[in-house]
């Protein structure tokens, strides 16, 4: 009977972490005009040019070239104290983003986050990549990516993050379902959007996503950040099939060695690496090994870790706040403490990331004890961040609309 109470409490346990998780997910994007995409021409993809290859009589008569030295890494430039906003892959490319131009140059904002690959998979620019090329991936929302990034930096003197949406991919799981996460009955998981996702346990989606990285170091950003580095949590683990190296790897594993791998392999380049996390696994191991995010093993292996820490996006009584929604200055001030406590157990001289939470900057209409957003809510958080010792933050509007009576003008001082 003990057994049976036992096992009973814990899948309800299970069933309201899913139930909650299920609704920790960013805001829901709203449609921003897209820019139409121009027509791609044969030669602008390199189709029909075939390369002409030696036969074996020939390649035998070659002298082997003398191997390549391997480049110096590139040092790592020094980031701002970021307080920035997310911009999507279409605002990007439209005329109204000159709009968040001109708040980013009358506040004290100095960095932008700009899709490079969104949520449906999309990457966001005609990228010259084979991979992005075969799967069909990009449209040309931002039709010439050098020049904004040029007077994003040169003129506005901004510090540029490019967010790569990691395994939540209905495009390539759509043209790789082999990559995808399948049930255990062998059908492909869809979560409550009908929407497929890649399997983290994928090596191919991990270079995938390195590659795009790569590219986005390559044409300029100071810093490649992850978002949805995490499994879905819309279906338990005893329905579905992860592979064979599931059954020795957990799931806080696999995404810790994702981490680590693309840490390794972007840093080198010169630029900084960042993550994005649901803000309750800092303190909630359920929820940890839920999504597979474990904060602390994490924040060794990037330059900035970024919990998600909306206050709509956590559940009434919680850090024994009666509605979360309702008091934005404690929640954050609770979360940050819990990530404090959390990262200092981290033994002195490994490294550890310095910590650059989102923070809400949109109305969760959605819940039943929310309040309107404007710039007391924003500035609350804020001076939350500061108060607890932190120095840098990002707003989060799916819409990029942002509320400027949130930020500090120029000349106005800063109490953080």
């Amino acid at each position: 009977m003990r057994f049976m109470i036992f096992m009973a409490t814990r899948i309800g346990c299970l069933m309201i972490s899913l139930i909650f998780l299920a609704g920790c997910s960013r805001q829901p994007e709203v449609e921003v005009p897209v820019v139409k995409q121009a027509e791609t021409t044969a030669s602008e993809l390199g189709e029909g040019i075939e390369e002409e290859l030696p036969d074996e009589e020939s390649e035998m008569m070659v002298e082997p070239e003398p191997k390549k030295e391997e480049p110096e890494p590139e040092p790592q430039a020094e980031a701002p104290v970021v307080k920035g906003i997310y911009i999507t892959g279409p605002m990007a490319g439209h005329e109204k983003m000159a709009e968040r131009e001109q708040l980013a140059a009358d506040t004290e904002l100095n960095a932008m986050v700009i899709d490079i690959k969104n949520d449906e998979g999309i990457v966001t620019y005609r990228m010259e990549e084979p991979m992005v090329e075969k799967l069909g991936a990009a449209t040309a929302y931002i039709r010439d990516l050098p020049e904004l990034i040029r007077r994003l930096k040169e003129e506005q003197n901004l510090y540029l993050i490019a967010r790569i949406v990691a395994f939540k991919d209905p495009l390539l799981a759509a043209e790789r379902p082999e990559l995808c996460i399948r049930k255990k009955d062998g059908s492909i998981f869809l979560d409550k959007n009908n929407l497929a996702w890649v399997n983290p346990y994928e090596k191919e989606v991990w270079d995938y996503l390195v590659t795009l990285g790569k590219e986005a170091a390559g044409v300029g950003f100071d810093e490649i950040q992850f978002d949805y580095i995490r499994f879905p949590t819309e279906i338990p683990d005893e329905a579905v099939d992860y592979g064979e190296e599931a059954v020795e790897k957990s799931k806080t594993d696999v995404i810790t060695e994702f981490t680590a791998y693309a840490y390794e392999q972007l840093s080198p380049l010169g630029v900084q690496v960042s993550a994005d996390v649901f803000g309750t696994v800092i303190d909630n191991e359920n929820d940890a090994a839920l999504v597979g995010q474990d904060y602390g093993a994490m924040a060794m292996h990037l330059d900035y870790i970024c919990p998600m820490i909306y206050p709509s996006h956590y559940r009434d009584g919680v850090y024994g706040i009666e509605h979360p929604d309702l008091q934005p200055y404690e929640t954050i001030m609770a979360a940050l403490q819990a990530s404090e406590e959390i990262l200092n157990g981290i033994p002195e001289g490994e490294h550890r990331a310095v910590v650059r939470p989102w923070l809400q900057d949109f109305t969760a209409t959605w819940i039943a004890h929310h309040q309107s957003y404007g710039g007391e809510q924003v500035r609350q958080q804020i001076q939350a961040v500061y108060d607890s010792g932190y120095k840098e933050w990002l707003l989060w509007n799916a819409k990029c609309s942002y509320t400027a009576e949130g930020l500090l003008s120029e000349g106005q001082e800063d109490a953080g």
